[in-house]
């Protein structure tokens, strides 16, 4: 069922990121973290290690639920330049920027999301991923693993977050 999660709040992330790049007017309006599935595997990665925290109250999961989110980002930008040679945000502009990875405006933004999520959210998720049967996990599982080596395998060559969000649905 973690899986699931994973691949849920994966999906929720992908939302909020196309969401943010429309509010913003970013310039890179089709965010793409895959090449082929929609998912942004930094948000999925954050709630795990969120709902892996124990029960607590509203301000305790904010703080420690953004804590813990702005961890994993944090983690997942070194490993991005340490072994794919791609800065896949840059907060460098950002007050309270920790080397460009994280920033305290986004850590607040997490602590808020992360407390929502887990208090209207995860109800919903938990259902959703209690339903699915077997022998699909199985098959998305096989998807996502091809989709996600072919996307490592991408970076790590080309080192084109650009390309890699235009490589398929331009």
């Amino acid at each position: 069922m973690a899986l699931w999660h994973f691949w849920i709040y994966s999906f929720l992330g992908w939302l909020v990121e196309l969401a943010f790049a429309a509010a913003s007017r970013s310039e890179d309006r089709q965010r793409r973290c895959l090449l082929l599935l929609p998912l942004c595997p930094v948000y999925g990665l954050g709630m795990l290690a969120v709902l892996a925290l124990p029960p607590m109250g509203a301000l305790g999961l904010a703080v420690l639920g953004g804590l813990a989110a702005t961890a994993v980002e944090y983690a997942y930008h070194w490993a991005g330049e340490r072994f794919l040679g791609v800065r896949f945000w840059d907060y460098a502009r950002v007050p309270g920027n920790l080397r460009g990875r994280v920033c305290l405006p986004f850590t607040l933004a997490w602590g808020l999301l992360v407390w929502a999520a887990v208090r209207f959210v995860q109800p919903g998720v938990e259902a959703l991923a209690a339903g699915i049967p077997p022998w699909l996990t199985y098959v998305f599982l096989l998807v996502f693993t091809g989709d996600l080596v072919c996307s490592l395998r991408f970076l790590r060559v080309t080192g084109d977050l650009k390309g890699m969000r235009a490589a398929v649905f331009p």
